[in-house]
């Protein structure tokens, strides 16, 4: 398995556990400022983490026209440099378009090639023709050994920093399920796997004009995929869920992420034994 340079610090097998966190969306240039330096302030008692901020400058995949979807990729990307620049963290945030590949390349340090675009080749390309860290969402459509596809058209820019993301698969509607199977058989295309516990609870639409949520099923799955052998966990979170203006339902509270880190950090260790 290739190793996937993030800073000072690699993704893959023997390597410490990466967690990729943050608000869904960038609400407000005050909100997202705050909410990196809380995240700072608890990832800083697992020096064993390495931690990546994650928010989206514009959530383009939303139930409804109504629905929030961010200041922008101008502001947006102003104010996650500023987060990357004060904090000194790694930034991902999703992109949509070959111009925003290019735009988010010259800030972020992981460029997102969300679920539902993650077939999209001249997309991919694009991503992958800015030298970063590319991470793609497994479509909740697609099989896991389709990712092959996937990985190709990167490998095909000379860009083999490549991370590979399962974020649950479409069961029936307005439902996910995880096959853990999935993180093994990824793997094996060459590249580490990161594990989308957020969103793998999610009911797609479920709410009818939003998504919906399971959120109690968050602290399961990741002790569960860390179990299987993931190599990084993404986990939306929020300092008040409740207000969220994007995934209220399945975003996990700030209050609850020192439990999760040391359950799945005990689990880590003894994975990373064999």
């Amino acid at each position: 398995m290739k190793h996937v340079r993030v800073k000072n610090f690699f993704i893959g097998s023997k390597q410490p556990l990466a967690v990729i966190s943050g608000p869904c969306v960038i609400e407000s240039e005050e909100h997202a400022l705050k909410s990196a330096e809380q995240l700072v302030a608890i990832f800083s008692q697992f020096p064993d983490i390495n931690f990546i901020y994650k928010s989206s400058y514009d959530k383009a995949n939303r139930s409804a026209h109504a629905s929030f979807r961010g200041p922008g990729i101008q502001e947006g990307l102003r104010i996650l440099e500023r987060i990357q620049r004060e904090f000194n963290v790694p930034v991902l945030t999703d992109i949509h378009s070959t111009e925003e590949a290019t735009q988010a390349g010259q800030v972020c340090d992981i460029l997102q090639v969300p679920a539902f675009l993650c077939r999209q080749t001249d997309l991919l390309t694009a991503a992958g023709n800015t030298g970063k860290v590319i991470n793609v969402k497994k479509g909740q459509f697609m099989a896991p050994w389709d990712m092959q596809n996937v990985v190709e058209k990167i490998l095909a820019t000379g860009n083999e920093q490549i991370l590979l993301t399962d974020r649950g698969t479409s069961f029936g509607y307005n439902n996910l399920v995880t096959d853990m199977r999935a993180i093994p058989i990824m793997q094996g295309l060459g590249f580490p796997v990161c594990f989308d516990a957020s969103h793998s609870v999610q009911l797609p639409g479920g709410n009818g004009t939003s998504s919906g949520g399971q959120r109690e099923f968050i602290l399961a799955l990741s002790r569960a995929a860390v179990a299987v052998g993931c190599n990084s966990l993404f986990i939306e979170s929020h300092p008040n869920p409740a207000l969220a203006k994007s995934d209220k339902d399945s975003v996990y509270p700030f209050d609850k992420l020192p439990q999760l880190l040391q359950q799945i950090m005990q689990i880590y260790r003894i994975v990373q034994e064999f």
